[in-house]
């Protein structure tokens, strides 16, 4: 399935049934394939990184350990 980005925006619901059925969907903009929404695979590791000025940051090296530090102040209670 191809989509515009007007199309995702009016139609998310739709879209995403259409991934969990286990298609993919191209997402163009002005005519320019620009993304794809695929399926997650339960086997898939959910590895999940950083971008931009966070990239490569030492501290940042374990996404989820950073998070949960930075939001342990808000549960000490």
């Amino acid at each position: 399935m191809i989509a515009n980005i007007r199309k995702l925006r009016s139609a998310t619901k739709e879209i995403l049934s259409t991934v969990a059925r286990g298609n993919t969907v191209f997402i163009s903009n002005r005519g320019q394939t620009c993304a794809k929404i695929v399926p997650v695979s339960e086997n898939q590791p959910q590895e999940v990184s950083l971008a931009g000025m966070w990239k490569g940051y030492k501290k940042t090296a374990s996404v989820h350990a950073f998070i949960k530090k930075l939001r342990a102040p808000r549960h000490a209670n």
